[in-house]
């Protein structure tokens, strides 16, 4: 069985492309950076930290602002 349930990932985040989309982020940002939120991590791998955090409720999805301009839209 894979740690974190898939059950407890989509109560916390709604849909499964928003999933993907702030796992892969923040699993990139942990790769380049390691500015780890969590004290103990299960998983050794910077994919399975960024969905431990997200079921952890440290790392939640931010509503973008539909006047702004995104630097990854230019």
């Amino acid at each position: 069985m894979l740690y974190p349930s898939v059950d407890k990932l989509k109560s916390r985040i709604d849909s499964k492309y928003s999933l993907v989309a702030l796992a892969s982020k923040r699993a990139r940002q942990l790769h380049e950076h390691g500015d780890e939120k969590l004290d103990h991590y299960v998983s050794s791998k910077s994919v399975g930290k960024a969905l431990e955090e997200v079921a952890a409720g440290v790392l939640t999805k931010e509503d973008q602002d539909a006047a702004a301009i995104y630097e990854d839209e230019i």
